[in-house]
């Protein structure tokens, strides 16, 4: 009782002066306008907005990352309160020690708490018009996501706890091995079963403009031989196109929203950047980034879960390694070594980002049109055209609006 009593003082004490670090960093040390070699520039909203578009543009992305540094510690939080509450051991008992059933409360758990967080960030987006999302299809969306999810940690952890008490000096490893199939599987089959199940995907109807892209991709050695245009419209004003998948299960597929909102060559530069990143085998290298990523993870998480239940094992009610209960620890280190990692990753998609807008800059060979759509890109998505550097290094995969709009002027 207390220790229990301690977690939530020293909690509620941390997260104050967090918040209030939070507050000074977003409203007091940061400063929202463009740095002063880019006013008068292209890149500066001053000159493709009105006054009022560009202050909301500034409202909102403060707000978003407001609401995305007081949000990131919950899971965290939940994780570890699971576990000092003993609710990691009255969980394993509701489940009757089964650990499918085991995986499904304390996913359960985490979604209805964390929901929450998910609807305050839509209705943000609905307050400055970039959702349009009706409740009942982000609902649907959401347990779709929540059931996905779902089945796959139940999987996952039926493999992990497989290992663990097979070979206790070599599961993560074992893990590993058996994680790269899989995740190549995964990308194989995600844009022909994964994601038609939240959105629907239709051929592009402008023949004439499929023709071009499609030029433009065989041009490259991409092997399409057509162009998919999905239902983004019913969801968002943001713009944005993307080529996933491998072998023949490859697609080009541009947002609907892009395609009404950008002039034609706008829409065959963003075409153009994403046929570079399969030209510059930007989805295999992501692959093997994250097959690395995990090696390391997995790693860590065998060297660290031992030591962590040797000290708080018996006060969290955990008998071992092999105990389905330690699934909150193990949640919780998967986590936060995710964190840790996220700032390398999104150095390396930003690096990946770069060379794909140089690669479509050089393909088109027109440099007004990348300004055009990424002008149109900031306005309809309310992007944050100079983030601050700490929401930079977190959470952008891609170089800032300003960056890549100096880069096309140059």
């Amino acid at each position: 009782m207390v220790v229990r009593k301690k977690f939530l003082i020293w909690t509620l004490i941390i997260y104050l002066t967090y918040t209030l670090g939070v507050l000074l960093y977003l409203f007091v040390l940061h400063d929202p306008g463009v740095p002063q070699a880019a006013e008068g520039s292209a890149a500066d909203p001053a000159q493709f907005l009105g006054t009022r578009e560009a202050e909301e543009i500034r409202e909102y992305a403060t707000l978003r990352h407001l609401l995305y540094l007081l949000t990131l510690p919950v899971e965290w939080l939940i994780y570890t309160g699971v576990l000092v509450f003993g609710l990691a051991y009255t969980l394993k008992k509701a489940a009757f020690s089964k650990l499918p059933l085991y995986v499904f409360f304390l996913s359960g758990l985490v979604w209805v708490l964390t929901l929450p967080v998910s609807y305050a960030g839509r209705r943000l987006s609905l307050s400055y018009d970039v959702s349009v999302e009706p409740f009942s299809k982000w609902l649907q969306d959401h347990i779709i996501s929540f059931s996905l999810d779902t089945l796959l940690m139940i999987t996952a952890a039926l493999v992990l706890y497989r290992l663990i008490r097979m070979s206790a000096q070599r599961w993560w490893l074992y893990a590993w091995l058996l994680l790269v199939p899989f995740l190549a599987f995964f990308m194989y089959i995600q844009p022909v079963l994964i994601d038609p199940l939240y959105n629907e995907f239709d051929r592009l109807s402008d023949s004439q403009l499929e023709e071009r892209i499609l030029s433009l991709a065989g041009g490259s050695g991409v092997p399409a031989d057509r162009v998919y245009v999905v239902d983004k419209s019913e969801e968002t004003n943001a713009l944005n196109a993307y080529v996933n998948g491998i072998g023949d299960n490859l697609r080009i597929v541009l947002w609907d929203t892009t395609l009404r909102s950008l002039e034609e060559e706008e829409v065959l530069f963003i075409m153009a950047h994403e046929i570079g990143h399969y030209v510059k085998n930007h989805l295999l290298k992501s692959l093997f980034g994250a097959l690395a990523g995990s090696f390391i993870g997995l790693y860590l998480l065998y060297r660290l879960l031992p030591v962590l239940l040797h000290r708080f094992g018996s006060s969290f009610r955990i008998k071992g390694t092999g105990d389905i209960a330690s699934l909150p620890l193990i949640l919780l280190l998967v986590s936060l070594l995710s964190f840790l990692a996220q700032p390398v990753e999104m150095a390396v998609s930003r690096q990946a980002e770069r060379a794909a807008d140089e690669y479509a800059l050089e393909q088109t060979g027109d440099p007004d049109a990348a300004v055009g759509a990424f002008q149109e890109m900031i306005r309809h998505g309310k992007s944050d055209v100079h983030p601050p550097a700490l929401i930079k290094y977190l959470r952008y995969g891609h170089p800032t609006m300003l960056e890549r709009i100096r880069k096309a002027e140059e």
